[in-house]
């Protein structure tokens, strides 16, 4: 009969009164993971660089849910805005839970046509972005009880596609090895930290390919077909709730079977 419970609860708002902040949720897999998490009965923070209209029909998506949320504007990858944003949430709220860093961009190219300022931007928006909102969100996260952090790594950080940018692969192995780090580090505070690693989600991300490779890459996948971003979002909710809680420096690999590890 517990069991039955279990799964019986999972049907439920199992992320009520918790606090979570999405970064880069104006669109794509931030977007749904936003979306999923007000369904759940979360209280959102989400953010995005500059689009507020985007940003702001998201939000109201969310309120149509019966969900508290709060818009955040600014380039997370300047530490004074990061702070910023942790500041502005626990003004509004008081607390923090969960910290989604899914915020980030891709730049197919080869290594040789990978400019000085091309590397910095891809660090700069993928990786240190990162290093300050979780900086600034430790704290509220270690008084939390039971804090969170998911950072959204790909298939590319483990298999270093080529095609994505060799710039793209290395920070996103740079992802895994980070969260691996504060998993070991933050596991006194109860925080779990995890990575998610997709692969061919329907998203702007994958857009680049044209149709003939997009068919191609398709065909190496074993499920023979692209993933949605509620298949995503579904399992950051999970990593992110109690059914989560004895899961930490893992990374999930989403990816229809194209990479297995």
């Amino acid at each position: 009969m517990e069991n039955l419970q279990y799964y019986k609860d999972m049907k439920d708002k199992y992320l009520v009164d918790r606090v979570a902040v999405v970064t880069g949720a104006s669109k794509g897999i931030g977007r749904e993971i936003a979306l999923t998490f007000a369904k759940l009965g979360a209280k959102l923070v989400i953010t995005c660089v500059k689009n507020r209209e985007l940003l702001d029909a998201v939000a109201e998506e969310i309120r149509e849910l019966g969900a508290d949320v709060f818009c955040f504007v600014g380039d997370l990858s300047e530490n004074h805005e990061a702070n910023r944003l942790i500041e502005e949430t626990k003004d509004k709220y008081g607390n923090l839970d969960i910290l989604i860093n899914n915020a980030g961009i891709t730049d197919p190219r080869g290594f040789e046509t990978i400019s000085e300022n091309n590397w910095d931007r891809m660090i700069n928006v993928n990786f240190k972005s990162v290093y300050n909102c979780t900086y600034y969100a430790l704290p509220l996260l270690k008084t939390s009880g039971r804090g969170r952090i998911i950072n959204m790594s790909s298939v590319c950080g483990k298999s270093g596609g080529i095609g994505a940018g060799a710039h793209y692969c290395g920070v996103k192995a740079g992802l895994i090895g980070l969260s691996k780090s504060l998993a070991n580090e933050y596991a006194k505070y109860n925080i779990t930290v995890n990575t998610i690693a997709p692969a061919m989600i329907n998203t702007e991300m994958i857009t680049w390919r044209s149709d003939e490779l997009m068919l191609e890459h398709v065909g190496l996948i074993p499920l023979k077909r692209i993933g949605q971003c509620y298949e995503v979002a579904d399992a950051v909710a999970f990593l992110s709730s109690d059914y989560g809680s004895f899961i930490t420096g893992y990374s999930m690999d989403i990816n229809g079977g194209l990479y297995m590890d």
